[in-house]
């Protein structure tokens, strides 16, 4: 054989080669392609998180053109789940429908975080976001905010209100509505929001902060009297309840929220995808109408939307749980 037949076989074979190793390449992609995106919720199946994440990953399912399955680790406030994502590849098959009390207050409520959530998961896409309403039991000597403020003041201490336990969003909302109001309140915490709710009817409480989605059947039956919303805009669901602002309380606007992050070394191209996709399963009537009518509020904007409210919130609740023990 010549040189040049020689030569002719070498790039033959090298070139075949590399055909094989491109199409194992394409393969490996499709294979990819064709599993699951596992989206990861923090809390137990059946709860508020959990249910919300299960309509979006519906929607999103549609739009990414992919099975998304909901995966539920629970525990620690929701950081265990946290953690898992912020371990996991980052080959956009491992994401997290956070709930901002695990990313604004849980750092400050438990010792040590698994993860930091500004460092250790990137912010994709913001997706609702919902307040809390003032609920207080029937038979109290005040009905309006204001008489709420008086009575406390006259009588220090003797105001109580449960939530879903130390350091939960509805506890810090109590908190932080005491610091601007100014009044002292006594903090009963119980093992979610339900027991807590019930004692709010039984009146062996006075009040609590509750989810609107959660709290709309109590107020609407008449068990509890809702006297205002956490957030700065009364919300569409209780369009005759006012906002603590509208109270008088002028520095008061909670609001919770769920968004979509991945791991921190996400690729821009994934995000960038899966952000779209979000934005375009919100957009769907269908899917909005959901939202609604539990309480919640559609939220749409860029990566960046999320990280400048998480760096705001975090400060926040750095300012309010300054001081306070929770273990």
């Amino acid at each position: 054989m010549n040189n040049y037949g020689a030569l002719g076989t070498f790039r033959l074979a090298a070139i075949t080669a590399g055909l094989g190793m491109v199409f194992l390449a394409h393969q490996a992609v499709y294979a990819q392609s064709q599993q699951p995106v596992k989206l990861v919720v923090g809390y137990t199946a059946g709860g508020p998180v959990d249910s919300s994440a299960r309509v979006f990953a519906t929607a999103f399912a549609k739009e990414l053109g992919m099975q998304v399955i909901v995966e539920n680790r629970p525990g620690a406030a929701g950081s265990i789940g946290g953690a898992a994502v912020a371990q996991s590849p980052p080959n956009g098959l491992t994401l997290f429908f956070a709930a901002s009390p695990t990313l604004t207050i849980t750092p400050y409520v438990i010792k040590k975080m698994a993860f930091d959530p500004v460092k250790d998961i990137a912010p994709i896409a913001p997706i609702l976001s919902y307040a809390n309403v003032l609920v207080i039991n029937n038979d109290q000597p005040f009905k309006t905010v204001a008489e709420l403020i008086s009575y406390a003041k006259a009588h220090p201490g003797k105001v109580t209100y449960g939530s879903a336990g130390m350091g939960a969003s509805n506890h810090l909302s109590g908190e932080l509505f005491a610091q601007r109001a100014g009044i002292e309140l006594s903090h009963v915490p119980y093992k979610g929001n339900a027991p807590a709710m019930t004692d709010v009817i039984g009146g062996q409480i006075t009040m609590m902060f509750d989810i609107i989605g959660s709290a709309r059947n109590y107020i609407g039956t008449g068990r509890v009297n809702a006297v205002a919303v956490t957030s700065s805009n009364r919300n569409s669901s209780l369009p005759d309840v006012p906002s603590m602002r509208e109270m008088g309380i002028a520095d008061y606007d909670v609001q919770g929220w769920y968004a979509l992050f991945g791991p921190a070394s996400m690729p821009a191209e994934l995000v960038a995808r899966y952000g779209e996709a979000t934005r375009r399963a919100l957009a769907k009537e269908e899917v909005k109408s959901k939202f609604l009518e539990q309480g919640y509020e559609p939220w749409t904007g860029l990566p960046e939307t999320v990280s400048d409210r998480l760096k705001k919130e975090l400060a926040l609740w750095g300012t309010v749980t300054k001081g306070m023990k929770f273990e």
